[in-house]
C-alpha cells in the first residue's frame, strides 16, 4: 500500500498508523516514533507550488549544503564559506520548531508563500523571541561575533533546545540560517549580495548626503546610509495571488530594518515585479526596489539652511548583484534580473512607473563640476600603511582652484562611521585641461585601533571650486584585507576511515591578540568544532588539529574561522573529495 500526499499538502511531521475496522470495532497500530515521517515541499513535482524545472538550479538550491556568501566591496569581492547543513541530524525538527513557536496555523503551512513570509520574521528576535539577535555594536561578549560562524547548524540546535534566541547576527547569518530553513523545507533559495546597498529612505529613492556652503559634509544632518553590501533570499515559488509572470525568484530578508504589517520581516517580493517597477504587489517590493534603485543626492546646504542639490549619481546604489553560480564555486552577476541597464529606455520607464506608485525621485539634474576627483582602487592589508593618491581633472580651459576637505573614516559594512581617523585640508591648483595628483598618507597606527569587524575605511573627498562656486565630490570604501587561515586535511578520504584538519595561522602583528575562538566544520565529515587561546603572541604562529570520521562520500570543504576582539573575519577551507 502506497501513501502519496497532495502537492499542497501541509508540511510538517505526521504520526503514521494503520487502523482497521472489523465488525467488531476500530483497532489501530500502536505509537511509535520510529515510523513518524515528514511531509516537505516538493520543487521536483511540477503540480508544488516551488517546482523548479532546471535540474541544475534545482541540485544547487535544494540539495546543496555548502555555500558562498560574497562581501567585501563591488570592486574588491570578498567570499565567505558557510555550511548551510540542512541535511544534518536535528535541523529539519528545529526548522519545524520554528513555525510551531511562531504559532503559524497548521492550514497555512503548506503555502510557500505565507510559510517564507512568516519565517523571514521568525529568523530575528524582534518578533516573537525569533532565531537570531542582531547585533553591529562591535561588542559581543555575551556571545559569538557574526563573523565567527562557520554555518547554520550551531545556530538551529541551539535555538531548538535553549528556546531562546541566538547571539549574534548581521546580514549575512539571517540570511544563511534563513536559507538553511527553505532548502531544508524543500523550498529552493538562495543567497544574494547587493552592493551599495541603499537603506533608511522610506522607498523615496533618494539617499542623501548634505555638504555645508564649504563643501564639508554634515554629518550630523546626513541621515540616510549606503551599506556597502547587504545580503538577503531568493526563494522560488509560483505567486498565484499576482498576475500571470510575476512567479519564480522571490525576494525574502529576515534582517530587522523595517516593519512590515507591523512585523520585522521582507518579502516575498516578486523580483520580476522589482524589475519592472511594479512594486505595488505584495509583499515589500517597494522597499527592495529602492534598495537597488535609489538615487545619491548630494545637497549644498545654505547659512540660511535651505539646500540646494549639487549632484546626483543615479548609478552607485545598487551596484552589482551577485550570487553563486550552481554546481560550481564560482559567482554569478544576477544585476540585470533586477534592473535594466543604467540610462536605456527601459530603465527610465519602470523608474517612472515606480512614481506613479508614490516612489518620490530626485528630478534636477545638476551640471556636473568642471573639475572631477577620482580615488584609486587599491588592495590593502590590515596593519599596512599606504598612499592615497588623489587625482584632480580640470576639463575646463581656465585655470581651478579647489578647497578640499580629505575625510577617512572606519565604517562598519553598514555605512555607519565609528571614528574619524583622517582630516586634511589641502587647497589644490590645476591648470586648464591638466590634472594634478594629491598624495596623502595613511599611516596604520591612526586607524588600527579604531577598526571594526570588517575593516572597511571610507574615504570622502569633497570640496568647492573657488572660480564658480561649484561642489566636487568622491567616495571610496577600502576594505582592508585579513590575514588567512591555512587549512589542510590528511588521511584515507574514506567513509567511516578516521582523518585529520590542520589549521595554521600566524599573527602578523607586533601585539598580542587575546581571547582567540577557532570555529570548524564541514558538510558530512565533520560537526562544528570550537577551540579557545587565550594568546597568540606577536609574530607567533599558532596550529590546532581535530580528527573527524566522513559519514558521506561525494566532494565537500572544511572551513575554518578565527576570531577575536583584536582581529575579525579571519578564515580559510580545503577542499576534499570522499570516497565511499
Amino acid at each position: 500500500m502506497g501513501v502519496t500526499p497532495v502537492a499542497d499538502c501541509i508540511v510538517g511531521k505526521y504520526q503514521m498508523f494503520v487502523a482497521v475496522l472489523t465488525p467488531f470495532g476500530v483497532r489501530r497500530t500502536k505509537r511509535d516514533h520510529n515510523q513518524d515521517l515528514y511531509i516537505l515541499f516538493n520543487p521536483w513535482l511540477a503540480a508544488d507550488a516551488v517546482f523548479l524545472d532546471d535540474e541544475h538550479e534545482r541540485e544547487e538550491c535544494v540539495m546543496n549544503e555548502m555555500g558562498i556568501i560574497y562581501h567585501g566591496a563591488y570592486d574588491d569581492i570578498s567570499e565567505r564559506n558557510w555550511n548551510y547543513g540542512q541535511f544534518n541530524y536535528g535541523v529539519l525538527d528545529a526548522c519545524l520548531y520554528i513555525m510551531d513557536r511562531s504559532e503559524m496555523p497548521i492550514t497555512n503551512r503548506g503555502d510557500p508563500i505565507k510559510v517564507a513570509r512568516k519565517a523571514s520574521a521568525m529568523m530575528n528576535s524582534h518578533d516573537e523571541e525569533g532565531v537570531l539577535v542582531g547585533n553591529w555594536s562591535g561588542d559581543y561578549t555575551y556571545g559569538v561575533a557574526p563573523t565567527s560562524w562557520t554555518g547554520s547548524t550551531d545556530i538551529l540546535l541551539s535555538y531548538a533546545s535553549s528556546k531562546m534566541p541566538v547571539c549574534y547576527a548581521q546580514c549575512w547569518v539571517y540570511a544563511a540560517v534563513f536559507n538553511t530553513f527553505l532548502r531544508c523545507l524543500g523550498i529552493p533559495s538562495r543567497v544574494v549580495t547587493n552592493y551599495y546597498s541603499a537603506h533608511d529612505n522610506d522607498g523615496n529613492l533618494k539617499t542623501d548626503i548634505i555638504v555645508d556652503d564649504n563643501g564639508r559634509i554634515d554629518r550630523k544632518r546626513t541621515k540616510d546610509s549606503i551599506w556597502n553590501y547587504h545580503c538577503w533570499n531568493e526563494c522560488y515559488m509560483s505567486r498565484p495571488d499576482l498576475p500571470p509572470g510575476f512567479g519564480g525568484w522571490q525576494v525574502v530578508d529576515a534582517t530587522p530594518q523595517e516593519t512590515s504589517d507591523g512585523m520585522y520581516r521582507c518579502g516575498p517580493a516578486s523580483v520580476q515585479a522589482i524589475k519592472h517597477g511594479q512594486i505595488c504587489y505584495p509583499y515589500d517590493a517597494a522597499f527592495v526596489f529602492a534598495e537597488v534603485n535609489s538615487d545619491c543626492v548630494f545637497y549644498s546646504r545654505k547659512n540660511d539652511g535651505t539646500m540646494q542639490p549639487v549632484k546626483v549619481n543615479r548609478t552607485h546604489v545598487g551596484r552589482m548583484v551577485l550570487t553563486k553560480a550552481a554546481g560550481g564555486e564560482t559567482r554569478r552577476d544576477i544585476t540585470n534580473q533586477y534592473k535594466f541597464a543604467e540610462g536605456t529606455q527601459e530603465e527610465r520607464t519602470v523608474l517612472e512607473k515606480a512614481e506613479e506608485y508614490g516612489c518620490k525621485r530626485e528630478k534636477s539634474n545638476p551640471p556636473l563640476a568642471d573639475v572631477d576627483v577620482v580615488l584609486p582602487t587599491l588592495e590593502v592589508s590590515v596593519g599596512d600603511s599606504f598612499e592615497l593618491n588623489l587625482e584632480f581633472i580640470n576639463s575646463s580651459d581656465q585655470r581651478r582652484t579647489v578647497q578640499t576637505y580629505v575625510s577617512g573614516s572606519v565604517v562598519y559594512y553598514t555605512g555607519v562611521s565609528s571614528h574619524e581617523f583622517l582630516f586634511e585640508t589641502p587647497t589644490v591648483t590645476v591648470q586648464p585641461k591638466k590634472s594634478v595628483k594629491k598624495l596623502v598618507m595613511v599611516e596604520s597606527r591612526d586607524y588600527m585601533d579604531h577598526l571594526v569587524e570588517q575593516a572597511n575605511l571610507n574615504f570622502i573627498v569633497t570640496g568647492k571650486i573657488k572660480e564658480t562656486s561649484q561642489i566636487v565630490t568622491a567616495m571610496k570604501i577600502i576594505t582592508l584585507h585579513n590575514p588567512k587561515l591555512i587549512v589542510e586535511v590528511s588521511g584515507s578520504n574514506k567513509v567511516n576511515e578516521e582523518m585529520m584538519a590542520t589549521v595554521q595561522f600566524t599573527n602578523p602583528f607586533t601585539h598580542n591578540l587575546e581571547n582567540v575562538n577557532i570555529r570548524m566544520e564541514g558538510p558530512g565529515i565533520m560537526s562544528p568544532r570550537n577551540r579557545y587561546y587565550a594568546l597568540i603572541p606577536g609574530g607567533s604562529s599558532l596550529t590546532c588539529t581535530e580528527m573527524f570520521t566522513p559519514q558521506r562520500s561525494g566532494r565537500t570543504r572544511v572551513i575554518a574561522t578565527l576570531d577575536c576582539s583584536g582581529l575579525r573575519q579571519v578564515s580559510g577551507q580545503a577542499s576534499i573529495s570522499i570516497e565511499a
